[in-house]
């Protein structure tokens, strides 16, 4: 580990040996997964059906037919009901969403949506999130992130702490942002570091550790993201590299090994 920048960062400390720095992120991951879990679904004082059938969107009957649907499946979001049974269109759904969450909706600039000029967020995350960058105002540091089921801000703040930029939100359709995130996956090749079904916290060190003398990182960055821990390995002179671990807190007590796919850098 002991390399002339003088170790690796993190967290404003510098760490020459590798004993030592597995013993911080087995305290780091000790803060990060108890740091409380904001609810990522707000309180809004109007249902999304309701809205719809404020603004005469949507029948009294229509709705309760798609509520009865909804009760019998015992599953799916209304918006999806709606859809399915033709009450409504993506558009009337997205739109009544946004309303909800005071945020813009995204109606053009497609073609922007996952350039690759933006900073990397794990395909991973922008998966489980259904959320895709779509705007960067380098003159203000502000990232624009669109999401296609709800604004999570657990994610957003995950973002500002990886990267530094100040974020935004606003609304996209869903069958958008699909679009977008397969485009992506063609467009990219991933060096992402998935890491599932660790057996807990020295084993994750010991991981991160070790990649990050193979890949000489200058500084590791550490945020937590819904269920997953996003590990950043920031390098000089090259793309920083990202670990995508999955909280062993949400997995059950059975004795599995790590399952690892990576892709050489």
């Amino acid at each position: 580990m002991s390399r002339r920048s003088g170790g690796i960062r993190m967290q404003g400390a510098r760490y020459c040996r590798i004993e030592c720095l597995e013993l911080a992120l087995i305290e780091a991951f000790g803060r990060v997964r108890h740091v409380p879990r904001h609810a990522a679904i707000a309180s809004h004082r109007i249902p999304l059906g309701l809205l719809l059938l404020s603004r005469g969107q949507l029948t009294a009957e229509q709705l309760r037919t798609a509520l009865a649907a909804q009760r019998a499946a015992g599953c799916g979001k209304i918006g999806a009901w709606l859809q399915e049974l033709g009450f409504a269109t993506e558009g009337e759904v997205t739109a009544a969403l946004a309303r909800q969450w005071s945020c813009p909706v995204l109606r053009n600039g497609l073609g922007k949506i996952g350039a690759s000029h933006f900073p990397s967020i794990p395909e991973m995350l922008l998966e489980s999130f259904q959320m895709m960058p779509v705007d960067l105002v380098e003159a203000t540091g502000t990232l624009l992130i669109a999401f296609s089921e709800g604004i999570d801000h657990t994610a957003l703040y995950a973002i500002e702490q990886m990267l530094g930029y100040h974020t935004q939100s606003c609304l996209v359709s869903p069958s958008t942002l699909q679009k977008s995130l397969q485009a992506l996956a063609h467009r990219r090749v991933s060096k992402d570091v998935i890491l599932d079904r660790v057996e807990g916290a020295a084993e994750c060190a010991h991981i991160i550790g070790s990649y990050s003398a193979k890949l000489h990182a200058e500084e590791i960055r550490m945020a937590r993201c819904g269920k997953h821990l996003w590990v950043r390995l920031e390098r000089l002179g090259h793309d920083a590299v990202n670990l995508v671990l999955t909280d062993p807190e949400h997995h059950d007590n059975s004795p599995l090994s790590p399952a690892i796919a990576f892709s050489p850098v």
